[in-house]
């Protein structure tokens, strides 16, 4: 099937974790989207051709866009205490941000990907809850930085976006196989996997206790990317290996890591200074976890060879989230009634589970909102009217799962979309939902039963592939970025190359 499964979020929404900036970090990565005009507009007027920064397919990004941008991009790197490269580095690090945020916009409106107002509202009210602010607050924070309140809502819009690109395109194409799945469980051992870390309801305010640490061990790192190209000669590998190991040279007698990413790095946290955020150790890719799980915080690893090229990393900060500690009694006090037992770290796990078909269309340019819409509001009369909703799948769902009569076999909660997993749970056995739409397009979704599980082990598998999905989203993300790339006409004057194809028109 799909990946209407939901085996890892990936939508940040700008997080604070451990007194990180309010401020998305995708926007001192220039990834908000410039307003660009089609290339046909621009070309008969060649008075205009040297204002060109770029061209992307059909749409162009001026000079004036990218000096605005650089503006934008400089003071919130100032504010982060991010040294700010040489104007030369510095504007070809912005422009190449606004060219992938231009192959994604492209990308999304191909497919008819869009976000609503409302949807943005929603992630602005998530945002404020999870940093225990009001939606006021959160305003004030943020046009305390320089930002206005417009840019950020773009920017959240944008996040939306590329996490709705990312679950459409790229999270399914990741393979987790159960021999990748007994392998993890393997190497973990006896150990058991935290759970999932869920906000717990807090009581009136209260005076702040004292904290114990709790879950697993996270790592804040970022990186230093030297890109080697795909099928690259051996000589070329050699001259990027070089490159690093100078970078590496340059840091190790005391410059500033953020400042050599800025300046240098081909991956797309360099204005961010590298920052690749925080997660458990098990959940950064194999190369990075061995790398970095003996350096202290502040310490950098050697050169690192992957796939994708050569790596510095730099461990900024290691430790454990931090819960409050158990209360003592101030006096003994009479016996208290019996209290629920905690859940045990092992044993029986009942859970209900749904078994469900759906039928999906996707939208395209040409297959819009309300025309999917319409399609499945028509095979619902069908349905009702007595037609088989396997058959139909069979015939009209455009997801993987169509030959098997849109079947989706027993799902676990949170196991979907949350779109779809909030229609799915609304419906009796045998219903039928009305057009629901998630990333992937729009659903029928039909509950032909429910059940109750012992969930132990799927349980624990199922966190073992959320666990390798993470640490493979990232590579996959950049991989797929790629392909956009080499399929896409750019025209860098900056650079004064050309790449890729002309794209169909």
């Amino acid at each position: 099937m799909s990946g209407l499964r939901h085996p890892a979020g990936v939508l940040s929404l700008a997080l604070l974790l451990a007194g990180s900036a309010l401020v998305p970090p995708a926007l001192a990565a220039g990834k908000t989207r410039p307003t660009a005009a089609p290339a046909q507009q621009a070309a008969p007027a060649q008075q205009f051709v040297d204002g060109i920064a770029a061209i992307v397919n059909k749409q162009v990004i001026t000079l004036g866009q990218l000096a605005d941008k650089q503006a934008q991009v400089r003071q919130q790197m100032q504010q982060q205490r991010i040294p700010v490269p040489d104007d030369a580095a510095f504007k070809r690090q912005v422009l190449q941000q606004m060219i992938n945020a231009a192959l994604q916009d492209q990308e999304a409106q191909r497919v008819g990907i869009k976000v609503s107002d409302a949807q943005v509202s929603q992630a602005v009210q998530t945002v404020a809850q999870r940093n225990r602010l009001t939606e006021d607050q959160l305003r004030k924070e943020i046009l305390g930085s320089g930002m206005s309140w417009d840019q950020y809502r773009d920017e959240l819009r944008s996040q939306i976006q590329d996490d709705m690109l990312r679950q459409r395109f790229v999270e399914d194409r990741i393979s987790i196989s159960d021999s990748d799945i007994d392998a993890f469980l393997q190497a973990q051992g006896d150990r058991p996997l935290p759970p999932p870390v869920q906000a717990q309801p807090r009581p009136e305010p209260e005076p702040e206790p004292a904290m114990v640490p709790s879950g697993p061990e996270l790592f804040e790192i970022a990186q230093i990317l030297i890109e080697v190209p795909d099928y690259a000669a051996n000589s070329v590998v050699d001259e990027k290996r070089k490159q690093a190991e100078a970078l590496l040279r340059k840091l190790k007698s005391g410059a500033d890591f953020a400042g050599v990413a800025a300046a240098s790095s081909n991956g797309p946290q360099a204005l961010q200074g590298g920052n690749m955020g925080i997660r458990p150790l098990k959940d950064w890719p194999d190369l990075f976890a061995r790398a970095i799980a003996d350096v202290p915080a502040g310490g950098i690893t050697g050169v690192l060879q992957s796939g994708r090229g050569f790596h510095i990393l730099k461990v900024l900060r290691r430790g454990y989230a931090q819960r409050p500690a158990p209360k003592k009694a101030k006096a003994p006090a009479p016996a208290p009634a019996p209290a629920q037992p905690a859940p045990p770290a092992s044993g029986p796990m009942m859970v209900t589970q749904t078994h469900a078909r759906h039928i999906l269309i996707k939208t395209t340019k040409v297959v819009n909102d309300d025309k999917a819409r319409g399609i499945l509001e028509g095979l619902r009369q069908r349905i009702e009217h007595g037609e088989s909703f396997a058959e139909l799948a069979k015939r009209y769902s455009q997801d993987a799962s169509a030959p098997q009569g849109g079947e989706l076999g027993w799902l676990n909660p949170g196991e979907t979309v949350p779109a779809f997993e909030q229609a799915m749970n609304a419906l009796r056995d045998g219903q039928v939902s009305e057009p629901v739409k998630s990333p992937f397009g729009w659903h029928l979704i039909q509950v032909e039963g429910r059940r109750t599980k012992n969930m132990e082990q799927e349980f624990r598998r199922m966190q073992a592939r959320r666990a390798l999905m993470e640490r493979r989203i990232g590579p996959a993300y950049e991989d797929w970025l790629d392909q956009l790339r080499s399929q896409a006409y750019i025209d860098n004057r900056l650079e004064h190359t050309r790449s890729g194809t002309q794209s169909p028109s």
